[in-house]
């Protein structure tokens, strides 16, 4: 089977010992004796980017970006701290990025470790392309049809837009998120979430499609799982229930003046989702 640039790093980074491969925030993070050496990134937040984190030696940062920003960068979070950012679909050499993860691990590696290190591991380069779906997994022809029915909803609310939000695409009444489109790659669950309120997410999570999601769900929000299929009428309530609660006056006043029934059908979904 052809190599994948994931395979090639994992091939490189576990080759170390007592290295282990840690899923951390969506990304693995590669440690030994608990310390991180090393983090392979994937169009995190939206960069474009398939990349490695190093935690470099003191003083590499600033050398290799100075020399080549074309292969190298100062990675979010971990860059004030001297991590180096590393390209790797840009034709950097695989031997250069297997010497550079070397200086990481023995970086943060016991020096017992490090004495046993032999030669630095060469491997064949990877020799198939990430497809674009596999970098953004919002690019799937399955995400594309959710965004277009999304778009279709969310943006017929008076005085919507669309924007992206760490990476994905979220719609604003006005200034505030209303609604949330995201497909993690560490599970690859194609999810929409809205702000619906904690009674309403504990009468939700009855049915399975529905979960609390991380970071919103303390403040009301609901998550539905859409991957495979989607009830549309459901969803578009529940996009008017919490584009309600952030518009306007003046944006409610409009909305009631174009769906007259608007409130009507509001009422009638909640008490059916109260009713399961």
């Amino acid at each position: 089977m052809p190599k994948t640039i994931p395979q090639a790093i994992r091939e490189i980074c576990l080759w170390f010992p007592n290295s282990e491969e840690v899923l951390s925030h969506g990304q693995p993070d590669f440690r030994v004796n608990g310390k991180t050496f090393a983090t392979f990134s994937v169009n995190h937040h939206g960069d474009g980017r398939i990349a490695l984190w190093l935690n470099a030696p003191q003083g590499a940062q600033q050398h290799y970006v100075s020399a080549e920003p074309k292969h190298f960068f100062v990675p979010p979070y971990v860059g004030s701290r001297g991590w180096l950012g590393v390209n790797l679909d840009k034709g950097i050499s695989w031997k250069t990025v297997a010497k550079l993860v070397r200086e990481a691990y023995e970086k943060v590696a016991p020096p017992a470790l490090v004495k046993s290190l032999g030669k630095t591991i060469e491997i064949e380069p990877p020799t198939r392309k990430m497809k674009p779906e596999e970098i953004d997994p919002m690019q799937s022809k399955r995400a594309q049809e959710v965004l277009k029915q999304m778009r279709a909803i969310c943006l017929s609310f008076p005085e919507t837009s669309e924007t992206k939000q760490f990476g994905f695409p979220v719609w604003r009444a006005g200034k505030k998120v209303f609604a949330q489109a995201y497909c993690y790659r560490s599970d690859l669950k194609l999810q929409l979430a809205f702000w619906v309120g904690v009674d309403q997410q504990a009468l939700l999570i009855r049915d399975k499609q529905f979960s609390i999601p991380p970071y919103l769900g303390h403040n009301g929000w609901i998550a539905v799982d859409v991957t495979k299929t989607a009830n549309w009428r459901e969803i578009r309530s529940l996009a008017l229930f919490s584009y309600r609660h952030f518009a306007l006056h003046r944006m409610l006043k409009a909305l009631d003046a174009a769906e007259p029934n608007a409130t009507d059908a509001r009422n009638r979904a909640s008490k059916a989702r109260a009713s399961r």
